[in-house]
């Protein structure tokens, strides 16, 4: 088995791109897709959020739901909005938000090679989630979400990249929030050959987001191999859907938090307690953390720059020396007892993307009492983890910009 491989891609007709590209399932609500896809029936969003097709009140997760995702989905191939590419390729994907544009490859990965860990993994999953996943994999027969991977960058493959992406696009979209979505076809022999063989010679791809979806697919292919013994590593269950952008180029933003309350302290003492581990420095503006190990600490209408005491910060365990460990190790779980950030309805996260204004507005309304920003976890960071086999606290990247739904999905 290869670790990726090129595949015949379940794309858009190209006049229906820009009315079938939508963002990513899990980045909106029910009623917040809804709004998207209304007057749009060609939308994405009837496959990956089809309980917007369905009466108010539908359970998200009930058959119901999936089945008609399914319907959606053989509506859209039946009436030719959808097609599969009769020969198999690898794609080239390009994102451009503002001033950034980072470049790299539609393909699908071995699902044998994650589950080695081969492509390595960072976060724990859900099994809420991961259900959720196989259900809706296994009810349309097609991976529609890609799985966001990294990898150390190959001079030769960014050499190959930088010449096909000269060519004018086959897709060239705007979305809704101004990032731009281009593709091409990678259909050259020798170009598809090479691909497979550089990927081949690498030790590792790192899962950078997408952990319940690889997860889920390594379930479904699982649960067909045993109710299909005839079924091998070749079929097309056995590798997932995956977007695969050199670490280079890949943006990480600041995943922020918020908390409801002071655990019972006054201003003054929560902020004689944070200076036990970290220095405090009141600031007269907004303070966007420069550096790791500092942060900012906005509080009843002000900013103060916290900066972890050096002797705190551990030199030989990848984990307990990120930034989001520091924080929640000697102040969210100590001060403000916080312990379990995954299930504690006190903490919230705040992605990077939405600013420091972002964390004033939920502090100012009231319905937060303090709120932290972090400085970015690395991409090394990242792959320091993945590669000690470790696993990161929640909420400790956030991707910019977001692949899209529906511009190359995979069918099994």
């Amino acid at each position: 088995m290869s670790l990726i491989r090129a595949f015949a891609g379940l794309r858009p007709q190209p006049e229906y791109t820009e009315a079938v590209v939508a963002p990513p399932y899990d980045v909106l609500n029910t009623e917040e897709a809804k709004q998207r896809a209304d007057g749009r029936p060609w939308s994405f969003l009837h496959i990956s959020r089809p309980e917007i097709d369905l009466p108010a009140g539908t359970d998200p997760y009930s058959t119901a739901v999936y089945e008609k995702g399914a319907e959606n989905l053989q509506h859209m191939l039946d009436k030719g909005v959808l097609k599969q590419d009769e020969s198999s390729y690898y794609y080239l994907y390009e994102l451009i938000m503002g001033e950034h544009r980072q470049t790299g490859l539609v393909a699908v990965a071995s699902v044998d090679d994650y589950d080695t860990n081969r492509i390595r993994k960072h976060e724990f999953t859900r099994p809420d989630k991961e259900d959720d996943r196989v259900r809706q994999v296994d009810t349309l027969n097609a991976q529609t979400g890609p799985v966001l991977l990294t990898y150390k960058q190959d001079e030769g493959i960014q050499g190959m990249m930088d010449r096909i992406s000269a060519a004018p696009p086959l897709v060239d979209v705007t979305a809704d929030d101004g990032i731009i979505h281009r593709l091409w076809l990678v259909d050259i022999k020798e170009d598809i050959e090479t691909i497979t063989t550089t990927f081949d010679a690498m030790p590792n791809l790192y899962i950078a987001d997408g952990h319940h979806r690889s997860a889920a697919a390594s379930r479904v292919a699982s649960k067909r191999r045993a109710s299909t013994p005839s079924n091998t590593s070749e079929e097309p269950c056995h590798y997932f859907l995956v977007v695969m952008f050199p670490d280079t180029r890949m943006k990480i933003l600041d995943y922020n938090r918020v908390i409801k309350d002071l655990n019972g302290l006054s201003k003054d003492d929560f902020l004689a307690k944070v200076a036990e581990n970290f220095s405090v420095t009141l600031q007269t503006a907004q303070h966007k953390p420069t550096q790791r190990g500092e942060f900012g600490l906005y509080l009843d209408g002000q900013w103060y720059q916290i900066s972890i005491k050096s002797e705190k910060v551990p030199q030989d365990d990848p984990v307990a020396a990120l930034d989001v460990s520091l924080l929640s190790e000697h102040l969210i779980a100590p001060i403000l007892n916080i312990t379990d950030p995954r299930r504690d309805k006190r903490i919230d996260f705040v992605g990077g993307i939405r600013g420091l204004e972002g964390l004033e507005k939920r502090v100012d309304s009231g319905e937060m009492a303090v709120a932290f920003a972090l400085y970015p976890t690395s991409i090394e960071e990242l792959m320091a983890v993945a590669d000690a086999g470790q696993v990161m606290p929640p909420k400790s990247t956030w991707f910019e910009p977001k692949l899209a739904d529906g511009l190359v999905s995979h069918l099994l």
